[in-house]
């Protein structure tokens, strides 16, 4: 298993999408922390990081917090000012 140094970072996410990632997170039984680790480390691959059962859990979760997010709103996102 390779030896890793972990640092603390603070993220901002987007709160439907941050709490999709935690529920899918809580289902995996693992930290979001290592959830963004390995979708990072796929997508630096170009490999899909979720199994079609996965995915099928992914879509429930999306449905529960309301997440209409796509990939194609990435690059478009614009935070409402506070």
């Amino acid at each position: 298993m390779p030896r890793i140094t972990r640092v603390q970072t603070g993220l901002r996410l987007e709160a439907r999408l941050l709490k999709t990632m935690k529920a899918l997170a809580e289902y995996l039984d693992m930290p979001v922390a290592e959830l963004i680790e390995g979708v990072m480390l796929h997508a630096f691959e170009g490999k899909a990081p979720f199994s079609e059962e996965t995915l099928g859990k992914i879509a429930a979760l999306r449905e529960v917090y309301g997440l209409d997010l796509t990939a194609e709103d990435s690059h478009k996102l614009r935070e409402d000012p506070s």
